[in-house]
């Protein structure tokens, strides 16, 4: 995923920005710190925080192999065998644990002072033995997980996987997606870079978008994790498009972000927004960078997380 590179004054307002640039939820992105404000005189902090982000890769499951066990009447399976052969030992164990106590009677009173201490030191060496050993297991596997979550993101392989794959895959998904929802569509794909936009053009596609776009959103990370399952990590950025909803709902959002900036600007008083999706929030922002006299930032939580427009 491309990675964007965000300042602020502090780290967690350097992560939000970054959020809202890429139009995900905090789970769905990764972030690396390039630089931590420093510590002043007095109090005050030197410097602004930086780091950049991206949309975190999703991860592929490996297939499992299932063992397959053959039951019948007249031939014995593995897990019987097992059975069989572990109930000789489990009686064999009961018959010297119901001696050992008669034998320990026999001999207690035959073991020496030297016998006894000899047996203490035994214990004594073995438990120390246990007790390093445990403790270099544990330093080993502490060691090693420290060294893999240290490792950097661009240690891992370089994906071979091309765009023009990927946007087949979604082709594909969202063709069978949509005969399944009963709907009638084409679907089509045009790739700019690393930039893959998939429409759906047809009739009666409303169950695909839900409201408010809630739906849609969901399909499109269906779209996003069906194409890493079948091809494996890359370096994409999908979006799926319905009857041009987006299209629409971005026109709408625009708009609506210019007349909140003019009656800020003619107010001199900042308004607080109704809680937006991060995609929403996105636009918003984008619009919101490009005019004059007013600032915007995100406050909250998912999903009540909302955008404070701001004279400046």
């Amino acid at each position: 995923m491309e990675w964007v590179e965000t300042t602020a004054k502090t780290l967690d307002a350097a992560r939000e920005a970054a959020l809202d640039q890429l139009g995900v939820a905090a789970d769905e992105a990764e972030f690396d710190v390039i630089e931590e404000p420093r510590p002043g005189l007095f109090g005050r902090v030197r410097g602004e925080a930086r780091l950049r982000a991206r949309v975190r890769p999703a991860q592929v499951r490996p297939k499992q192999e299932r063992r397959r066990t053959k039951r019948s009447g007249g031939t014995s399976t593995e897990s019987d065998a097992s059975t069989t052969d572990a109930a000789p030992a489990r009686r064999s164990s009961s018959k010297r644990a119901a001696a050992a106590p008669a034998v320990a009677d026999d001999t207690r009173n035959d073991t020496t002072g030297a016998e006894r201490d000899t047996a203490a030191t035994t214990t004594t060496d073995t438990s120390t033995s246990v007790t390093d050993t445990t403790a270099d297991t544990t330093a080993d596997t502490t060691a090693d997980t420290t060294k893999e979550s240290t490792m950097s993101h661009d240690d891992r392989p370089e994906s071979t996987v091309t765009p023009d794959e990927v946007g087949a895959a979604a082709v594909a998904f969202m063709e069978g997606l949509t005969s399944a929802f009963g709907a009638t569509g084409t679907v089509d794909v045009r790739v700019e870079g690393i930039e893959l936009d998939v429409n759906v053009t047809g009739s009666e596609l409303g169950l695909l978008v839900g409201p408010g776009g809630r739906t849609l959103n969901a399909v499109q990370d269906l779209a996003r994790v069906a194409a890493q399952r079948r091809l494996g990590d890359h370096e994409t950025r999908l979006r799926i498009d319905v009857a041009g909803y987006r299209e629409r709902r971005e026109a709408a959002l625009s708009a609506f972000a210019r007349d909140v900036a003019e009656q800020v600007r003619v107010s001199g008083t900042a308004r607080s927004l109704e809680p937006m999706t991060s995609a929403d929030r996105k636009v918003v922002h984008d619009v919101l960078n490009e005019e004059e006299g007013v600032s915007s930032r995100s406050v909250g939580d998912d999903p009540d997380r909302r955008i404070i427009v701001e004279p400046s």
